[in-house]
């Protein structure tokens, strides 16, 4: 899942990009990428384009309004999550018989 917010977030940044520039930009192994795109797709948060440019048609990749939808539904529970603290772990004996893992 974190792949595919990577990959939403590069796009969302940078707008339109090559498949290239995407392992680039969001961290991804290029051989991971294909699938990961495909799954982009299917869900309708990115799109695949096709742009010709010097007799070569290259694809390019943007990030749709449900791609934006979900990077911001992720901030939000991403926000929502660090709002809870850890508990204190120093006031705990961790030599407490009851308290040694297995």
């Amino acid at each position: 899942m974190e792949i595919h917010i990577d990959i939403l977030r590069a796009l969302a940044c940078h707008g339109r990009l090559k498949p290239t520039h995407i392992t680039y930009k969001a961290n991804v192994n290029c051989s991971a990428l294909k699938e990961c795109l495909d799954f982009l797709v299917e869900r309708n948060l990115i799109k695949e384009q096709r742009i010709n440019k010097k007799k070569q048609t290259r694809k390019v990749y943007a990030i749709t309004e449900q791609g934006l939808t979900v990077l911001k539904n992720v901030k939000e529970i991403n926000n929502a999550l660090h709002v809870f603290e850890e508990p204190n772990m120093s006031s705990i004996n961790m030599f407490d018989e009851r308290l040694r893992p297995f």
